[in-house]
């Protein structure tokens, strides 16, 4: 069976993040030919929606170039409106293939949802408390409950449960990208970045990419 369009693009970004990984990174498409091919069209193979943090640039950590990626950042990678639009821009006007929605482990946004709901927890302002409390639901499934200790939570296991949401609750929200899942012409993979050994692992898989060709996480651990 021929290879299908999302999982190549999965391909290549595992092979792209193994070179990262490698310390043998190629720079791909970073040229001034390729600046000046693009300056009047993109055609990107994914649209990334990962969290803000620093730490986590998407096209350094793929080995990827100019025009590669359509990317999609805030903190915690929560879903909005604007989110929403973005991805069904890249999904229904530039026909990307692949939606990769990245989390990582020692993420700012999970560790402050978890400090969120203990007991004579620190006001946040009011576009932050946004932010952590769409994590929330995830905390309260891993910590059984309201009152606890926040030390005691796992925090790993918080970012992959929100992973997991924010994947559903993408599905549920555009109707768009849910219809090109369907079709079979869009793929979306939710995956775990390991902030130590640069390793991008999947997590979740939705849509036309062929199981055998995905490494999970739990596959990893």
């Amino acid at each position: 069976m021929p290879t299908t369009r999302p999982t190549k693009a999965w391909e290549v970004m595992m092979r792209g993040n193994a070179r990262f990984v490698a310390g043998e990174p190629r720079h791909p498409r970073q040229d001034i030919e390729r600046r000046e091919s693009l300056a009047h069209v993109q055609k990107p193979d994914v649209v990334l929606f990962g969290c803000s943090d620093s730490r986590l640039a998407a096209e350094i950590i793929f080995d990827k170039g100019l025009g590669d990626l359509f990317v999609v950042r805030n903190a915690g990678q929560v879903i909005s409106d604007s989110v929403i639009g973005s991805i069904e821009y890249a999904v229904g006007v530039l026909e990307v293939p692949l939606i990769v929605v990245l989390g990582h482990d020692e993420c700012g946004a999970v560790r402050a949802a978890i400090d969120s709901i203990a007991p004579e927890a620190e006001s946040v302002s009011p576009y932050i408390d946004g932010l952590i409390q769409q994590i929330v639901p995830a905390v309260r499934r891993v910590s059984g409950g309201n009152g606890h200790d926040p030390a005691s939570v796992d925090a790993s296991e918080v970012g992959r449960e929100h992973l997991r949401d924010t994947v559903a609750e993408l599905l549920e929200r555009s109707e768009l990208v849910s219809d090109a899942v369907a079709r079979g012409v869009l793929g979306i993979v939710g995956a775990n970045y390991k902030l130590h050994e640069g390793t991008a692992v999947a997590d979740i898989i939705v849509g036309n990419i062929s199981p055998a060709d995905i490494t999970t996480d739990s596959a990893a651990k």
